[in-house]
């Protein structure tokens, strides 16, 4: 099989505008069918505001564009988290169905295993809340080039 060339891809701060984004990854029945079904409207736009108003240093979340006309394919992120009683940094994203298996969410993340990641193996996380599902979990030790052992995932 012939590798998958992306297609151009950028990121931009999440915005306003990208409720119809949100709309179109969390209410389909298609794209949530592994992550518990869809949201309600009044979730979506509950969760839209809050994305909307994150800002700092603790949440990073940004549209995923494709193409020269920076169509909307996505969203990436970072947030703080708790696992397992320590502090640590988690990571997501989301891609609309006709940009999957493109290589966008590839190129809008850097993959895990090529930024020093390892994946110690798979876990069973609740997202959303009330619903178990698997997932990897991938850690980078970031007291590695200074000697230490602290890891976060």
């Amino acid at each position: 099989m012939a590798a998958v060339i992306p297609p151009e891809v950028g990121i931009r701060p999440y915005a306003v505008g990208d409720l119809g984004l949100l709309e179109r990854l969390l209410g389909d029945p298609a794209m949530t069918v592994h992550i518990g079904g869809p949201e309600s409207p009044e979730a979506i736009v509950a969760r839209h505001e809050r994305y909307v108003g994150f800002s700092g240093l603790s949440v990073g979340l940004f549209t995923t564009a494709v193409g020269p006309d920076a169509a909307p394919a996505g969203w990436v992120g970072y947030w703080e988290s708790s696992w397992r009683g320590e502090d640590v940094w988690e990571c997501g994203w989301h891609v609309l169905t006709r940009f999957q298996g493109r290589g966008v969410a590839a190129a809008a993340t850097a993959l895990c295993r090529r930024l020093g990641f390892e994946c110690p193996g798979e876990v069973e996380v609740e997202y959303p809340k009330g619903s178990m599902m698997r997932s990897n979990d991938w850690r980078l030790d970031l007291d590695r080039d200074a000697g230490g052992g602290g890891r976060v995932g």
